[in-house]
């Protein structure tokens, strides 16, 4: 063979292995990933929504319910919340939390009694917007 023939395979042999590399070990770019605050992101275009992620979604669409109930009863006298628990969604507990996270936050009285006794095995923190700070 000739010197320009193996530089052609070893150039086939490397794009070869970097594809095999890219797209056999490395996965597809079409799945649900969990970005810095526990929430599952699409990345990419993934056909489907797992039911793993779907569950969540349903979750923070019932914290979000629980906030704005929560919201609209308070009065003029107390315009904010302040770090409480605000009930369970399945799995999940339901808490506001100030940002960033003071002592106040980590006080029992201020943490729903179903993830401290158990009843429940995950989180979800609020911010007093409604934002999500954390999942977990």
């Amino acid at each position: 063979m000739k010197k320009w023939h193996w530089i052609l395979v070893v150039i086939v042999i490397l794009i070869v292995g970097w594809g095999f590399i890219r797209f056999i070990v490395g996965g597809s770019e079409d799945s649900w990933i969990k970005d810095e605050k526990g929430v599952y992101a699409k990345h990419g275009n993934p056909a489907s929504i797992p039911d793993y992620v779907k569950e969540q979604q349903d979750v923070v669409s019932c914290a979000l319910d629980l906030y704005n109930q929560e919201k609209n009863k308070l009065t003029d006298k107390a315009t904010e919340f302040s770090s409480q628990c605000l009930g369970s969604c399945g799995d999940y507990a339901v808490d506001i939390v100030h940002v960033p996270r003071t002592n106040e936050d980590n006080l029992a009285e201020n943490q729903c009694s179903d993830y401290r006794e158990g009843k429940v095995s995950k989180f979800i923190e609020l911010d007093k917007a409604g934002e999500i700070v954390r999942i977990a």
